[in-house]
């Protein structure tokens, strides 16, 4: 797994065996979490037009759906794959940071 972008304190943009992955700083009131997906065709397609600003708009989109309420309605519910990733994710933050990207 590799950071190949970043906006500083709100979201990383993963690539890991081939997907793209959008992990996003995310907070409920005073409680803090992240919640990575992985890009699927569509946010795909919207990334390659769109870049930075669209991966800008889907972490807005994301954050303020608040996937992990108990009465979300978020069309994000149920596509967070941090837990599966986090070893790794953490490793290439740890790895980025090291390589003075941080």
């Amino acid at each position: 797994m590799k950071i190949i972008d970043t906006e500083s304190g709100a979201w990383f943009l993963f690539e890991h065996e081939g997907s793209l992955y959008l992990d996003v700083n995310c907070n409920v009131r005073a409680f803090g979490y992240t919640y990575m997906i992985k890009l699927n065709e569509e946010e795909l397609n919207l990334y390659q037009s769109g870049g930075r600003a669209y991966l800008g708009e889907l972490a807005h989109d994301i954050h303020y759906s608040a996937p992990i309420a108990k009465d979300t309605k978020s069309i994000y519910q149920g596509r967070d794959v941090t837990n599966e990733l986090s070893e790794l994710s953490t490793e290439a933050v740890q790895a980025w940071r090291e390589n003075g990207n941080a």
